[in-house]
């Protein structure tokens, strides 16, 4: 039988944020949500993504010779790719040999992203990691994820998926049994609220994690926190009456903002950043979150 193939825009071998120890984070295409900060707006959509840097560029002219459609032109004396006849093939990424032109999303089997993942088992076995499965969101591409889950752990490798919960709940129960660790995100607690803020209400997310802590689960909930955004009263209080609801949680990771989304918008051509020019809080603010929310009884295990 054929195996699954899953869409990958990257496989970042030596990850320390995502799970205990090193890891190799598998990056899936694909996600529901369209979070206003999003740190990896390439993995939103399932097609592949043209990345043109053109600081990169060394005029050497071979992809205006390769596009078939005639996208890459100059304009001014400088090079400009015209996105609104791209149709993102990839034929001129090989031939830019100064890498200012890359396509960002590839199909790969269980076998070969497994392969890569298990370059590094050494390390694994030494510090406690393996393997995660981010994005994007892995339950878009539950059949490759079930297959590349069960793979990893024929090969005893400690597997994690970092989730928005967005999902239905067979998703997550045909995984779960290959999942020792899910990395739960909760964006922000009041459904209208999270809705203006990532285009979906939090209603089914909320009732995902309530099922998977009930079923036995090992879960952390991540708190991406903004400011300005989400660091307010009602968003905390939401977060301890979780942390109330749910007691066998291993407890709640803030995950500060960082601008990284903002500077793709032009790389990959993307809609502008709302968030574009707001910069990472100061130490001061992240210890005043965590503050605030160890005084609400929430187990904060940022250090």
């Amino acid at each position: 039988m054929d195996e699954p193939i899953g869409r990958i825009f990257d496989i970042q071998r030596f990850s320390i944020h995502d799970g205990p120890g090193i890891r190799t984070t598998v990056f899936m295409k694909g996600c529901p949500l369209r979070c206003m900060w999003c740190h990896n707006p390439e993995g939103q959509g399932h097609k592949p993504l043209l990345s043109f840097m053109p600081d990169k560029c060394i005029g050497c002219g071979y992809c205006f010779r390769a596009c078939p459609r005639g996208a890459h032109k100059m304009a001014d004396g400088k090079h400009v790719l015209d996105r609104s006849v791209c149709e993102a093939c990839g034929t001129c990424t090989r031939e830019c040999y100064a890498k200012a032109l890359e396509l960002v999303g590839r199909d790969v089997t269980v076998s070969e992203a497994l392969a890569v993942v298990m370059r590094d088992k050494p390390f694994y076995e030494t510090s406690g990691g393996g393997m995660t499965l981010s994005g994007g969101e892995p339950t878009m591409q539950i059949d490759f994820t079930e297959a590349l889950l069960d793979a990893a752990k024929r090969e005893h490798l400690h597997c994690a998926v970092e989730t928005c919960g967005y999902a239905q709940y067979d998703a997550f129960k045909r995984i779960a049994p290959n999942v020792d660790l899910f990395l739960f995100d909760i964006k922000e607690t009041d459904s209208m609220r999270h809705a203006e803020l990532t285009g979906v209400p939090n209603d089914l997310i909320h009732a995902n994690l309530r099922k998977l802590h009930d079923a036995g689960a090992k879960i952390l909930v991540r708190l991406p926190m903004i400011p300005g955004i989400n660091d307010n009263e009602a968003h905390f209080a939401g977060i301890a009456r979780i942390a109330r609801a749910l007691p066998n949680l291993l407890g709640f990771e803030i995950m500060t903002y960082h601008p990284l989304g903002t500077s793709k918008t032009a790389r990959f051509g993307l809609k502008d950043n709302k968030l574009v020019g707001k910069k990472s809080p100061p130490k001061e603010i992240v210890a005043d979150w965590i503050s605030r929310l160890r005084a609400l009884d929430v187990k904060i295990i940022n250090e």
